[in-house]
């Protein structure tokens, strides 16, 4: 599959299937700190994902008026 990932941006190729979890264990990343995408909706933490998949996985930014 293919995954774009933001902050540094980079493009990955994954092998599938693969849990949401698996995924982002594999890629040393926190599940609270980030939203993975797959065609434009976001993917719940239990999902998975096949090698056709294209997702996108950006880290939650979280603010707001003081």
């Amino acid at each position: 599959m293919k995954v774009q990932l933001r902050n540094p941006s980079r493009t990955l190729e994954v092998p599938g299937p693969v849990s949401i979890v698996a995924l982002l264990q594999r890629l040393e990343l926190h599940r609270e700190t980030v939203l993975v995408i797959r065609g434009g909706t976001l993917v719940p933490g239990d999902a998975m994902l096949d090698d056709a998949d294209e997702v996108e996985i950006r880290p939650v930014i979280s603010g707001g008026a003081a």
